[in-house]
């Protein structure tokens, strides 16, 4: 590739059955094959075997924002069954717990504003989160009992759009560190009843939506020879939240050798700085003074 190279973003409309760590396996064996050589790539959030959806996947200096995308809210929809709960909360796992009782649509509509806002949820003990240095899920296959502590969590928006005898789906707006599984388990119990995950997608992960994301057959094009460029997005497309800062070339030399910057006009908080079109750091503004937080190193304008 010329000009701005291997650097930006590929989003994934994740298959089910595929996991978050063989979805970057395919981006990496995809751009081998069609030539591209070696290139950095990590995934800016997990997205379970069993779901589908949004999966943004960085690429070369994007990777430095990865971190950024698992601190971004997501989008989920997603279908809880009612009858039984598992011990994965999805279709995984073993049914633990069964209930007789049938939420009606106004008990529904009526239980959804207590999970509305920030609450307080006990994540899975299927989950990757560590337990005296071991995963979660790792000591729950091994049949211990996994108590995790409850953590507050924002629901930005929970809506129900359609529902039935034995089953509802929802969409859910949620701030990191959520649990769709968990969000099911808890909206079953205040229903007096019991009931485990069966559909989930990501519709939306950070800037990101499925309007942008591609199939596992269009990635595997570039393999075949197709352009990479067809289905990469720049690396500022993951930082549509936070305005840019347009800088002249004597400053820009200055952000590039980690410098800061002072007397700029502009109001404190972060920005991504750039010159012409190309980013050159994440900074941060306060009182006039900006301060490199995350340097970005393309070769076209690095000295």
């Amino acid at each position: 590739m010329s000009g701005r190279g291997c650097h930006g973003w590929i989003i994934l409309d994740k298959p089910i059955g595929l996991g978050s760590t063989q979805a970057v396996g395919a981006v990496k064996r995809n751009l081998c094959e069609g030539g591209y050589g070696k290139v950095k790539v990590g995934h800016g959030g997990t997205l379970d075997p069993l779901a589908s959806g949004v999966l943004p996947i960085a690429l070369g200096e994007a990777t430095k924002l990865a971190g950024r995308m698992l601190d971004a809210s997501k989008e989920y929809a997603f279908t809880v069954q009612f009858s039984a709960e598992t011990d994965t909360l999805d279709l995984e796992g073993k049914v633990i717990a069964t209930s007789d009782v049938r939420p009606t649509l106004a008990q529904l509509e009526a239980v959804l504003p207590q999970f509305t806002g920030t609450i307080e949820q006990v994540p899975p003990a299927y989950s990757a989160l560590m337990v005296d240095g071991q995963r979660a899920y790792d000591l729950a296959r091994a049949g211990e009992v996994v108590e995790l502590k409850s953590r507050a969590v924002t629901i930005h928006s929970l809506v129900l759009e359609v529902a039935d005898e034995n089953s509802a789906t929802l969409i859910a707006h949620v701030s990191k560190g959520t649990y769709i599984r968990s969000l099911a388990r808890d909206i079953a119990r205040a229903l007096g009843t019991v009931g485990h995950v069966t559909m989930l997608r990501r519709l939306r992960a950070g800037p990101f939506g499925l309007a942008q994301a591609i199939s596992l057959d269009k990635l595997n094009e570039v393999g075949k020879g197709a352009a990479l460029e067809n289905i990469l997005l720049p690396l500022e497309a993951g930082l549509d939240d936070i305005p840019a800062l347009t800088l002249g070339p004597e400053q820009a030399s200055a952000v590039r050798q980690g410098r800061v910057l002072t007397g700029l006009p502009h109001n404190d908080g972060l920005y991504w700085a750039r010159t012409g079109d190309t980013p050159l750091a994440l900074v941060e503004l306060s009182g006039g003074d900006a301060r490199v937080v995350r340097g970005f190193n393309f070769p076209d304008v690095a000295e």
